[in-house]
């Protein structure tokens, strides 16, 4: 029998009658002629609450037993499905990490998944299972301790799951009905996208778009694992949600996909650093080592032997950011007059693969910009993207702006 992998987060398995609903999602597809492969996230809500358990109880705490508690979300939703299948006459069986068993590294709270053996699921399928439930965002480490997979891990592991059965598909049901030109809560003209490449999905993602998890388009495109994403709560058929695929699969499309926007960003500036060879290593690599996630970098012109140099991180990880410039120049790393952060600023970016062989794009952006009277203040391009950071106050305004500039309401 094929084989199609689907996804549930955890809006889509809230509550009992949720779960009803997605359960009758997949007997479905069973009767349409898959094996299927569920994975599910733990309830809504419930992470959350799992995670300020283990701070209440030991602030401190072992991440061997974080991971523990935090797993067991999952665990619970998967048996909840497997039993909510079997009581509609779908032969079904949940499945834990450790079953499968999902290998994982050691990484508590951050593992990544080495390997996932298919021998005990295919037997399952070939004795007449026709529903594996696995618990997602966990797994197994070599030492035989329960893993988690870090936040959103349960679509790492559907794509994971698809690219070791060799899936037709991976569906991802969340509370969303695909993948949208920008978010629909700015702008009433956003446009749901039939179909985006896997490099755009990837940059979206990555830029501030929240419908997938980074880690699982980096491993879908890798795979060419074919992901959609499909709303929990409406009626489906093929042609519905956004389909994520190669680029080779996509007929037309605008010179740009998206706006994406990430609004907790803050803009971080040394001023007059001793610019001299190596600086750059001196400031990003004890950045790195305090676990600060540089994005954008502008390095001004030298005078005199000095220079500022700007970089722009999350603002929650500004004060580790200042703690770690403070060590450097501490330990004579590093030589500067000053460090100014300005958390008032957010990223707005247009990303495209139409843009490889378009002029033209970052001028229009630009232009668009001006027009609203918004300010850049630092600008970055890649081979199909180009972000800027601009004042926070206007970051709607910019978006609109956009999308309007690059004609995304309308198919290309």
């Amino acid at each position: 029998m094929p084989i199609l992998v689907m996804k549930f987060g955890g809006t889509s398995v809230a509550d009992l009658e949720r779960i009803g609903n997605a359960a009758q999602k997949v007997a479905r597809e069973v009767a349409r002629g898959y094996d299927v492969i569920v994975i599910v996230s733990a309830m809504s809500g419930k992470t959350n609450e799992l995670v300020d358990w283990v701070e209440q109880t030991s602030p401190l705490f072992d991440a061997r037993e974080y991971d523990a508690v935090v797993s067991s979300g999952e665990t619970v939703t998967a048996g909840l499905m497997a039993l909510t299948l079997q009581e509609m006459d779908v032969p079904a069986r949940s499945w834990q990490g450790w079953q499968v068993p999902l290998h994982t590294t050691s990484a508590h709270s951050a593992a990544r998944i080495e390997s996932i053996p298919r021998d005990h699921i295919d037997q399952k399928f070939d004795e007449g299972m026709k529903v594996a439930v696995v618990a997602g965002f966990q797994g197994i480490s070599p030492e035989g301790r329960i893993t988690t997979l870090g936040r959103g891990g349960s679509d790492t592991t559907a794509v994971a799951f698809a690219a070791a059965f060799e899936a037709e598909r991976c569906d991802i049901y969340t509370d969303v009905d695909g993948v949208y030109t920008t978010d629909p809560r700015i702008t009433d003209k956003a446009r749901k996208l039939p179909r985006i490449a896997f490099e755009e999905m990837l940059e979206l993602a990555s830029l501030g778009a929240k419908v997938l998890q980074t880690r699982s388009v980096e491993l879908a495109m890798r795979n060419k694992v074919k992901l959609r994403v499909l709303s929990s709560f409406e009626d489906n058929d093929e042609t519905s949600g956004t389909l994520v695929c190669d680029e080779e699969d996509i007929m037309e499309s605008n010179v740009v996909a998206g706006v994406a926007y990430s609004r907790d960003e803050a803009k971080m500036t040394l001023v007059s650093v001793a610019d001299r060879p190596g600086i750059a290593a001196a400031i990003f690599g004890p950045l790195s080592d305090a676990g600060v996630n540089v994005d954008m970098i502008v390095q001004n012109i030298s005078e005199e032997g000095r220079t500022d140099m700007t970089f722009s991180c999350p603002t929650n990880q500004v004060s580790r950011a200042e703690a770690a410039m403070e060590k450097a120049k501490a330990e004579g790393e590093i030589n500067y007059h000053g460090l100014i952060a300005d958390t008032d600023v957010a990223k707005v970016s247009v990303v495209g693969i139409g843009m490889r062989s378009h002029a033209g794009v970052a001028a229009r952006m630009f232009q668009a910009l001006r027009d609203e009277n918004i300010n850049i203040k630092v600008i970055t391009t890649s081979e199909i993207k180009i972000s800027v950071l601009i004042d926070r106050k206007y970051m709607e305004l910019a978006v609109q702006a956009l999308h309007d500039a690059f004609d995304l309401a309308t198919a290309g």
